[in-house]
């Protein structure tokens, strides 16, 4: 894992960061939030990296093309077991050798695995990326594509289940975030 250089602004000394700590503010507070604009620019950075399984559903939906390929990175018997109707399968061991097979690099890609305790997305987009492709991350990956309540194929055919109302609305087509 790289390390991080000793000189590495910390988020107190980083461009914009206000100074000092909140007196009994624990936690929280104890390392005062960054300047507006440093937020801003942070935000705007994490957007350009990452998207959610809710914003894919919703492009996927849509009438055309969503303007970017899915591709799910994990095995294929992982495949089997669920994945994103409409994904490329490229497992992350094999994006180098067949990426260009399979993939525009004119067309962002947006790789996913198996949920927020995995790097298989973060690892496919990095392999992706070093090969020239525009690449983001779908935060939660399959786990929350299914939590969610959206339709996957498996080897026995398309399945949905019920949403988790800890991860979606039950009675509202979108979250209103």
């Amino acid at each position: 894992m790289p390390q991080i250089p000793a000189s590495a602004p910390t988020p107190a000394s980083a461009p914009g960061a206000t100074s000092g700590t909140v007196p009994g503010a624990g936690g929280v507070l104890g390392v005062p939030p960054a300047a507006p604009e440093a937020a801003a620019a942070y935000f705007a950075a994490s957007l350009a990296f990452h998207t959610d399984a809710s914003d894919v559903a919703a492009a996927l939906a849509a009438e055309g093309d969503p303007g970017f390929a899915l591709l799910d990175s994990r095995s294929a018997e992982a495949w089997d077991q669920g994945h994103v109707p409409g994904a490329v399968h490229l497992p992350t061991a094999l994006v180098p050798e067949r990426a260009e097979l399979l993939l525009d690099k004119a067309v962002p890609v947006v790789t996913y695995c198996w949920g927020p305790g995995c790097d298989g997305a973060t690892r496919a987009a990095l392999a992706l990326s070093r090969l020239g492709y525009r690449v983001k991350t779908m935060l939660g990956g399959f786990e929350y594509w299914a939590r969610e309540g959206f339709p996957y194929e498996t080897a026995e055919g398309l399945r949905r289940q019920d949403a988790d109302p800890l991860t979606a609305p039950v009675a509202a087509a979108a979250c209103g975030c």
